[in-house]
């Protein structure tokens, strides 16, 4: 029994070590985990407090207040939307650092924003008060749309990839290749058919999670039934696009999870980006799921409307469009 069991296990250890692109994946996966959660949750302390400040350029703001510790201090261009997430608890304090004199806007129900306040007085105490008022929004209002999201990545991308290697692998693609049936034609189906699924499990977790704990969600349904048809329509291409070529378990898992793992954590699935250095946000832009959560919380949080969420949405379909026609195009009927 010995020599049974240690042959096959030193037939599995070649054949894992004869597929190069496995091996290459399971090593610089743990590696490129590493180093991106360094960058995320590296360097000093984290920050008590969130304060926008009104500028183009927050490195050209010379003011005391701007050397206190444990402040993570963003630039925001646009007050209406700032004010609002001062108003909502998402930022403590907006500082208007102007010539003539400093300006700020503090919920008065914010804990953290009283205590920043006093410290902002400290250093100017002839600041002009701009007190605004809002309900706050609790973590689980602004974490929600990240669940749902995350759920809706992997049931895409893992749900629809090794369906299809499956099928290649058993000979079922093989044998479909003998019938009229285009490449475009099968990839558009498995879209569809798991666009059907994905929908009809986020509606459920939807309204359950609704009637069971409720959840903040001030805008239109129909527009977040839109985003969610369009997410998962680039999340699902997206799979059939690394599935279409590929014939390896493990090659394929190992794109998979490295395309997963970065979107869980740049998307903004568990945290937001506000703050992160830029070259961060800039990546983040490239993940279909972050353009979905976006676009959800701006329509869930905000109420905001369909011309606010378009840039969202035309980028959804664009690289839905994009990922389909490369699949088609590189599809592989067969295993060898």
């Amino acid at each position: 029994m010995i020599r049974r069991l240690l042959a096959i296990w030193h037939a599995r250890n070649l054949e894992f070590l004869r597929d190069r692109g496995a091996l290459v994946f399971s090593l610089l996966l743990p590696l490129a985990l590493v180093v991106g959660m360094s960058f995320v949750f590296g360097g000093p302390e984290r920050a008590i407090f969130k304060v926008a400040v009104l500028t183009d350029d927050l490195a050209s703001v010379r003011h005391p207040f701007m050397t206190e510790r444990f402040v993570d201090f963003v630039p925001v261009d646009d007050l209406a939307a700032a004010s609002r997430k001062v108003a909502r608890h998402q930022f403590d304090l907006l500082i208007d650092f102007a010539p003539r004199a400093t300006r700020y806007w503090v919920n008065e129900d914010s804990p953290k924003g009283y205590v920043a306040e006093r410290l902002l007085l400290q250093s100017e105490p002839a600041a002009q008060r701009q007190p605004v008022s809002g309900q706050a929004i609790r973590y689980v209002d602004w974490l929600f749309p990240g669940i749902l999201g995350m759920n809706m990545m992997f049931n895409c991308l893992f749900g629809v990839g090794y369906v299809v290697l499956r099928y290649r692998k058993n000979g079922f693609l093989k044998r479909l290749n003998a019938t009229p049936v285009s490449a475009f034609e099968f990839l558009a189906a498995q879209v569809l058919s798991r666009l059907a699924l994905i929908l009809a499990v986020t509606t459920i977790l939807y309204v359950g999670v609704g009637l069971a704990i409720g959840f903040h969600s001030a805008g239109n349904p129909g527009l977040l039934l839109a985003i969610a048809v369009l997410g998962a329509l680039s999340l699902i291409a997206l799979g059939l696009t690394i599935a279409a070529r590929f014939s390896s378990d493990e090659l394929v898992g190992g794109i998979l999870n490295t395309l997963t793992w970065p979107m869980m954590l740049l998307s903004g699935v568990w945290f937001s980006l506000e703050g992160s250095p830029d070259w961060i946000r800039y990546v983040a832009q490239v993940f279909p799921l972050t353009h979905i959560l976006d676009a959800a919380r701006a329509v869930m949080i905000d109420g905001a409307g369909a011309a606010a969420i378009a840039p969202h949405l035309a980028y959804l379909a664009v690289t839905t469009l994009a990922f389909l026609a490369f699949g088609a195009w590189s599809f592989k009927w067969r295993s060898d």
